[in-house]
C-alpha cells in the first residue's frame, strides 16, 4: 500500500482549500461592504442646529444663501414654546444665546405678543396658581421665581396679590400638618425649628410660621408657651 504523502495526510479533503480560500474571500468582502456602508452612511449626515434647520457651514457647501434671521428666530420661539409657555425675557435670552440679531428678535418677539403666543401676565397668575397649590409656595417664594424668569415687577405684584394671607396660612397649616408626624420623637425645640424652617423656605414670614407651628404642636399637647421665643 502507498505510505499517504503529508498533503494527503494533513490537507483538508475534497478541496477544503478552495472552500477555505473563499470564506476567506467573503469575510474580507464582508468588512469591505461595512466600510463601504460606513461611508455612504456619513456621505448622507448633515449637521443640523437645535432649531432644525441645516448649520451655515453645509449650507455653504451646497451653494444657499444663510437663513433669514427672522425665519430663524420665529422657528426658535414656536419650537421652545411647544408644550412649555414662557417669559418674553426666556425667549430673548434664547434667541440671544444663538446670535439671532437684536433686530430680527424684537421683531419675533413683538409679533408673537401681537397674537397672544407671549403673555407675560397670563404666565405670572398660571405660575403662582400652580406653584402655590403643586408646592405650597408663599407669596415672597413666587415674586423671587418669577423675577428669575424675568417677568415685570408689576405684573409680578399683581399675579402674587392674588393670594391673601389667609389662604396663604391655610397652606401653611395643611404643610405643618402633612409634616408634623415626621417630627415625633424630636424634642419640642428641635420640632419647632425644623417645621417653621421648611415653611421659611417656601416663602412664609417668620412671624406667621411660628404662630402656625407652635398652634400645631399645642394641638399635639406640647408645652409651647416659652419655645422658639428667638426665632429660627
Amino acid at each position: 500500500m502507498p505510505r499517504p504523502t503529508e498533503q494527503t495526510a494533513v490537507g483538508p479533503p475534497d478541496g477544503g482549500q478552495e472552500r477555505q480560500g473563499d470564506g476567506e474571500a467573503r469575510r474580507r468582502g464582508g468588512r469591505a461592504g461595512a466600510t463601504g456602508g460606513t461611508r455612504r452612511r456619513r456621505g448622507r449626515a448633515e449637521p443640523f442646529t437645535e432649531d432644525g434647520g441645516a448649520t451655515s457651514s453645509s449650507r455653504a457647501e451646497k451653494g444657499e444663501p444663510p437663513r433669514d434671521p427672522v425665519e430663524q428666530a420665529r422657528a426658535i420661539c414656536l419650537r421652545l414654546l411647544t408644550g412649555t409657555p414662557r417669559t418674553r425675557s426666556q425667549l430673548a435670552d434664547a434667541l440671544r444665546k444663538r446670535e439671532i440679531p437684536d433686530e430680527a428678535a424684537e421683531e419675533v418677539l413683538s409679533r408673537f405678543e401681537e397674537v397672544g403666543l407671549i403673555n407675560d401676565s397670563a404666565f405670572a397668575e398660571a405660575w403662582v396658581e400652580s406653584r402655590h397649590h403643586g408646592r405650597g409656595l408663599a407669596r415672597r417664594a413666587l415674586a423671587r421665581e418669577l423675577r428669575t424668569k424675568g417677568v415685570d415687577s408689576t405684573l409680578i405684584d399683581a399675579a402674587v396679590s392674588r393670594l391673601d394671607s389667609e389662604q396663604e396660612e391655610e397652606t401653611a397649616r395643611e404643610l405643618v400638618a402633612r409634616k408634623l408626624r415626621a417630627t415625633r420623637g424630636l424634642d419640642r425645640d428641635k420640632r419647632l425649628r425644623r417645621l417653621a424652617g421648611m415653611l421659611a423656605r417656601k416663602g412664609y414670614p417668620e412671624g406667621m410660621a411660628l404662630r402656625v407651628v407652635r398652634q400645631a404642636l399645642e394641638e399635639e399637647g406640647e408645652d409651647t408657651e416659652f419655645l422658639g421665643e428667638d426665632g429660627f
